[in-house]
């Protein structure tokens, strides 16, 4: 009978440091249990984490620092980041993400569905606030539901997927309306009589409109109590992309008497981090948001 050699001692190590038999293949069944990593790449992993949620280029002594690690222990790491183009260094020496840090970003960024990221966040919502929520997308038309999760008070309202919304008389077109340039908002406004609850037609932007906008902005959401549907009462908070553009609207919809629509309420709250998670998601950076010209 053939002599079967053993295998190198390395490979033994290598398993036993795995928790798996010398010569097997590690257990990929068992994914719901703990599994031991390398603990050099756990630091290393702190402190892109800790570039990350900067969102600007950082010193070492302020990386390190985010990271909670000393200076010359961050030091080391960082080194092998920009070897491997994880990292890179402007030319005021702070790190800042690599050339393979950001192919790594665009390929995440051009596999997201926003709609599809969005269902979670939807259907947590509507359970944590008790009310129905709606997904809206810029369409060619203006924002147009593709989602709708209702609640189980009854809304009397004739909403549904594939409903283009008034920017004018409505929340959620207001919030998208707010990230508009000026001159994409004014050929929409000149639809805005066939959209739901739409204004008159030919109707212009008014005063009244651009400080409305202008106070959307500032509080990051919009409410709309008895209008454009006697009550009902509508939240709506913008979801960012990358680029800084709005690429989705949620908005949560209730009874006039039940909703509290106050900014610094608890569903407000509630909708506002939602949103802010799923930009962050989408790439987006605070402070970035687009500027209507």
């Amino acid at each position: 009978m053939p002599r079967v050699s053993p295998p190198p001692a390395t490979a033994i190590q290598a398993d036993a440091q795995a928790g798996a038999a010398p010569g097997t293949q590690p257990d990929e069944s068992a994914a719901g249990k703990p599994q031991r990593g390398i603990q050099s790449l756990d630091v290393t992993g702190e402190l892109l984490a800790a570039l990350v949620a900067a969102g600007t280029p950082l010193a070492l002594r302020d990386l390190a620092a985010a990271a909670g690690m000393a200076s010359a222990k961050a030091f080391g790491h960082l080194v092998s980041l920009q070897k491997i183009g994880l990292v890179a260094r402007d030319t005021a020496g702070r790190y800042e993400a690599g050339p393979l840090g950001l192919e790594l970003g665009l390929i995440g960024l051009a596999r997201l569905s926003p709609v599809r990221e969005a269902d979670a966040e939807l259907a947590g919502l509507a359970a944590a606030t008790s009310m129905s929520v709606a997904l809206a997308v810029p369409g060619p038309l203006g924002p147009t539901v593709v989602r709708l999760e209702e609640s189980a008070w009854p809304l009397h309202v004739s909403l549904r997927p594939g409903t283009v919304m008034s920017l004018v008389n409505t929340a959620i077109g207001r919030v998208l309306a707010a990230w508009l340039d000026d001159e994409v908002r004014a050929e929409l406004l000149e639809q805005d009589a066939l959209r739901l609850a739409g204004a008159r037609p030919g109707a212009g932007e008014t005063k009244a409109f651009r400080e409305r906008l202008a106070a959307i902005r500032e509080a990051g959401l919009d409410t709309a109590l008895d209008k454009p549907v006697p009550g009902i009462a509508t939240l709506a908070a913008p979801v960012f992309d990358h680029t800084g553009s709005v690429c989705l609207v949620l908005a949560l919809m209730g009874p006039s008497g039940v909703l509290d629509t106050a900014p610094e309420g608890r569903p407000a709250q509630d909708l506002m981090a939602a949103a802010q998670r799923l930009s962050r998601r989408f790439g987006y950076m605070e402070g970035a948001a687009a500027t209507p010209l």
